[in-house]
């Protein structure tokens, strides 16, 4: 059985702990509502961009001459896959969701028999699949989103990718994060960016009156500016998707862990209270006990 002195100070040590994820909780909290207001007011635009795209590739995917972009390279043998994930921990399952699903797609893609390239944007990502893919990570960006998530950072990010694909370093390449749905739920999802595959959002609030409108310029001149743009801005929504997704799974996290703190210490105060008693009484037993033998 633990002295009384021991069970004071795990009391203390997980008291101090109780400060630092109650802490963390409200800091979460704060964080979460400008984050969630950047990803909700980034869908808009891009679901329109990527329906505007998915109607112009329509008109053109089958001409000779289309944008690589959104044609291709005409193979499907070198899959890049960005996986995005934070740079720091304590927050539940956001993490490992994601690399489980990028672990599922690259064992799919390695047993398919193509090669496999991963750039990891977030250090935790890293950390956890450099075991199993070590050899398949070129790359790894920190630091994104500190202090603020800017436009520049995504674009950044996008360049890298697209002057990846301009020297034919890669077919496919498919981004993994987590869409933002509540504080306590995220979607992991995985999407094809390159070359471009309309999503589920295009297809769903398709407009069926789209197909009949005029452009100007050309539909080409139009995708050639656009599909790179779209790249940078997919990448742009996902890390905000992201960054809504962490602070929403911190703050559950430190929840999670302050009320788990607190039962823990009326477990170890309810024990402290009972050792006490019972050198309280094993002391008065030897008092009596010494009083009657005199």
């Amino acid at each position: 059985m633990p002295s009384l002195k021991d069970l004071k100070v795990r009391i203390n040590s997980v008291k101090n702990t109780q400060k630092i994820t109650s802490a963390m909780k409200m800091v979460s909290a704060a964080k979460l509502r400008r984050a969630q207001e950047q990803a909700e007011a980034s869908r808009p635009y891009a679901e329109r961009m990527e329906r505007v795209l998915a109607s112009l590739a329509a008109s053109v995917a089958d001409r000779d001459g289309a944008p690589a972009l959104l044609a291709g390279t005409g193979k499907d043998q070198v899959h890049l896959i960005v996986v995005m994930t934070s740079d720091r921990g304590l927050c539940g399952a956001f993490n490992s969701s994601i690399v489980r699903q990028a672990r599922r797609l690259a064992r799919d893609l390695r047993r398919n028999g193509k090669t496999l390239k991963i750039l990891c944007v977030g250090r935790k990502g890293r950390d956890q699949l450099r075991r199993e893919f070590g050899s398949e990570i070129i790359g790894t960006i920190e630091g994104v989103g500190r202090p603020r998530l800017s436009f520049d950072e995504a674009a950044t990010i996008a360049s890298r990718i697209r002057q990846m694909f301009d020297h034919d370093e890669f077919d496919v390449c498919t981004i993994v994060y987590n869409k933002f749905k509540s504080a306590i739920t995220q979607i992991v999802t995985a999407q094809q960016l390159i070359p471009f595959a309309p999503g589920g959002a295009a297809n769903e609030n398709a407009d069926p009156e789209l197909a009949s409108y005029e452009y100007e310029p050309e539909e080409d001149a139009i995708l050639a500016d656009l599909l790179p743009r779209n790249v940078g801005m997919q990448i742009y929504r996902a890390l905000l998707e992201n960054a809504a997704s962490e602070q929403g799974a911190r703050m559950s996290a430190m929840d999670s862990a302050t009320r788990n703190a607190g039962d823990m210490i009326n477990r170890m105060t309810i024990t402290y209270n009972r050792t006490r008693q019972a050198y309280i009484t094993k002391e008065l037993i030897e008092i009596i006990s010494g009083a009657e033998a005199l």
